[in-house]
């Protein structure tokens, strides 16, 4: 009998069972990422380095003019221009003056847009009221009379173009360091932070701040992307860098005339133009997947 009772307790206790095994959840990525990563980065070492490439000066002539891109010459490989100067040199000298802008204007636009958003959405009140004032009036304005404006009162060079790009972007900065700093002013963290006596400057550096930079730092490139249409287009209109300076907008500008006999000169600053543009939009894309944690949450 007790041997009954024995087995019938061993039958009686649960039986623990493994938990199954779950395979980690691989996240594809695209082509097109690593593509556009590796685009970004020969643009930028050839931009950096161009000085040391074996290369003539973008300023020389190099054949006759309006040659087809052919073989046999590293100079020639893409062409050359109405002057008979290498059209790749001027391309890789022409991505110093469009990356350059892009990027110093992007950061300065976000400083400064990311540092009055989140004074707007912090303080809140009559602070956040003539924040708010601010970024609509400047979205207000349009963009190009702005920069049109700017070129026409200031004279055309890389500093008037970067205080003319740096205000177009401030705003939407304004706004997105105000949104995210409402989110997080509200968290948890934020209010026992306030409660044990933190000043303001603690709370907006220490706290608030690397919550925030994340996701604009995420959307940069996409800023950085516009930025280099807009350098192409005030080049194109003749209200950019003045030459001889190569710029890719400049140089679809001097090509416009011969497309029909040599569309190599329009098409090609164009390509560098779209897979730059389409590289740091793929850039910020997954930059932003990866950072913001508002899509995730």
């Amino acid at each position: 009998m007790t041997d009954t009772i024995v087995s019938d307790q061993r039958a009686a206790k649960p039986q623990t069972t493994a938990d199954p095994a779950v395979p980690a959840v691989r996240k594809s990525r695209s082509i097109l990422v690593y593509l556009s990563f590796a685009w970004l980065l020969a643009t930028i070492v050839a931009a950096l380095f161009a000085d040391l490439l074996p290369l003539t000066s973008y300023a020389v002539p190099v054949g006759s003019p309006r040659q087809p891109p052919q073989l046999g010459s590293i100079e020639l490989l893409l062409g050359t221009d109405n002057l008979g100067r290498s059209i790749l040199t001027r391309c890789i000298h022409g991505a110093q003056v469009s990356l350059l802008i892009g990027a110093i204007a992007g950061l300065i636009g976000a400083a400064v847009g990311t540092c009055v958003g989140m004074l707007g959405g912090y303080f809140q009140r009559s602070v956040d009221s003539a924040v708010r004032l601010l970024s609509d009036a400047m979205l207000a304005f349009p963009p190009l009379i702005l920069l049109m404006a700017l070129t026409a009162v200031l004279t055309p060079s890389l500093r008037t173009l970067l205080l003319g790009l740096s205000l177009l972007i401030i705003p939407s900065f304004i706004r997105l360091a105000r949104a995210n700093t409402l989110a997080w002013t509200v968290r948890e963290f934020v209010l026992a932070a306030r409660n044990m006596g933190a000043g303001h400057g603690r709370i907006l550096f220490k706290e608030l701040m690397p919550n925030v930079l994340p996701p604009l730092l995420a959307y940069l490139p996409i800023v950085m992307a516009a930025l280099i249409v807009a350098e192409g287009s005030l080049s194109f209109l003749g209200l950019g860098i003045p030459p001889p300076t190569p710029s890719w907008g400049g140089m679809i500008a001097d090509g416009k005339d011969g497309i029909s006999t040599a569309p190599h000169m329009v098409f090609v600053p164009a390509v560098m133009i779209f897979g730059t543009v389409f590289a740091l939009n793929q850039a910020g894309d997954y930059l932003r997947a990866r950072f913001d944690r508002t899509m995730r949450d």
